[in-house]
């Protein structure tokens, strides 16, 4: 059921995340959401003013769909805290163990030696995961994902979306000890998200993007778990959404300091297992090879699904000129039309990898790209207030 995306064709969003303001120095500390927010009057006043600024320069550069740039993460080493906030609040998992077996992203070819390198600054990122180890039967716990989105909802009258780390990512980088084998383990994941997901739907939230299924880094090795049980997994992650809310599945390939997990890869082994996926709207990041797959994944899907491409990178510091953008969009239409086609970036802007003023402009630059091709496309353009000359000082 398409909720944030109805009727609007070439919607324009980020994948999620953006840089935390320098005077936003509180963390939650693995604390509840609401026991800081509520009991905690500095962290609330940061907190509320940081998601406003977020929220208000997303407003400032014209896109149609906002998110709380996930300001609940700490300020933390690579964006830890993507799957941190996860592992410090769900139930079942033990405290984070150091020097733990499993290295995050280790799937992904090229990655592991990197990660064991003193040197490379993924291994900067790795020593500071620490994965928790599975000791009984998970839940959600204290995600709170439903208070979060109403925080930033009530700052904006555009629709807010929330994001989510799958449960099968949370699994990987986990250590086994309760369950019987690795496939109960990934459904327990996917069963307790799933619940909290449906919180989430019923407090009114548009849209759900949940983030990084395990089938597009491996380049079509399987591993311990069967990519056919991956799509299981999370289909039963998305269970019963999709009539209550917009279901996004976002891909890409890597964030943590703005790095990429591995050498370059292809989305041609994993696009028929996401195909299969039960949502509304696939990502993919489109930038970094000129688009050169995006007719691939978009020939694969089915023609109800939407297909978000990104077009700036999170990568890179040099800001996309509009024209660039539009090149970009043009070249998607080709494989397809304008009303299944969303714009985005690659992934998102705050994983220590770039300034506020970066992500500004970029976010600008996807609105002014996007609006060339809609001007070619006779579609309404978007508002950008911060492309209006007349407010210049």
């Amino acid at each position: 059921m398409f909720v944030a995306t109805k009727d609007k064709p070439l919607a324009t969003t980020i994948t999620g995340s953006l840089p935390r303001p320098h005077w936003f120095t509180e963390n939650l500390h693995g604390r509840p959401f609401l026991t800081a927010f509520n009991g905690d009057a500095v962290y609330r006043e940061q907190y509320n003013d940081a998601t406003a600024v977020a929220i208000g320069d997303q407003t400032r550069a014209g896109l149609d769909i906002v998110s709380d740039g996930e300001m609940r993460f700490d300020l933390d080493i690579g964006g830890r805290s993507w799957m941190g906030y996860a592992f410090d609040r769900m139930e079942g998992l033990a405290a984070r163990q150091r020097n733990a077996a499993r290295v995050v992203g280790s799937h992904r070819r090229g990655f592991a030696e990197r990660a064991a390198t003193a040197g490379d600054i993924m291994s900067e990122f790795v020593t500071t995961v620490l994965p928790p180890q599975v000791v009984g039967p998970i839940s959600a716990g204290n995600l709170q994902y439903d208070a979060i989105w109403k925080v930033a909802q009530r700052l904006s009258s555009k629709p807010v979306k929330m994001g989510s780390c799958c449960g099968q990512m949370l699994d990987r980088q986990s250590l086994p000890g309760f369950y019987k084998d690795r496939r109960e383990q990934v459904f327990a994941f996917s069963k307790a998200l799933n619940e909290e997901y449906h919180r989430l739907a019923d407090a009114g939230c548009p849209l759900i993007q949940i983030e990084e299924p395990c089938l597009h880094g491996s380049q079509g090795v399987e591993g311990e778990v069967p990519f056919d049980t991956y799509v299981e997994a999370f289909n039963v992650e998305t269970s019963g959404l999709r009539d209550k809310m917009e279901v996004w599945c976002h891909t890409c390939w890597g964030n943590p300091f703005a790095q990429r997990l591995g050498v370059r890869q292809s989305y041609k082994f994993a696009a028929p297992y996401i195909a299969k996926l039960d949502v509304d709207v696939v990502t993919i990041e489109a930038v970094e090879n000129d688009g050169e797959e995006i007719a691939l994944v978009a020939g694969v899907l089915d023609p109800k699904t939407k297909l978000c491409i990104g077009v700036v990178s999170h990568r890179s510091l040099q800001v996309e000129m509009p024209e660039e953008v539009a090149a970009l969009i043009r070249k998607a239409l080709k494989s397809v039309p304008a009303e299944r086609l969303l714009v985005s970036s690659d992934c998102g802007f705050g994983r220590q990898g770039m300034s506020r003023t970066h992500a500004l402009y970029k976010m600008i630059a996807i609105v002014r790209g996007t609006n060339i091709v809609r001007r070619e496309l006779g579609l309404p353009e978007a508002d950008i207030p911060a492309n209006d000359s007349r407010y210049i000082p």
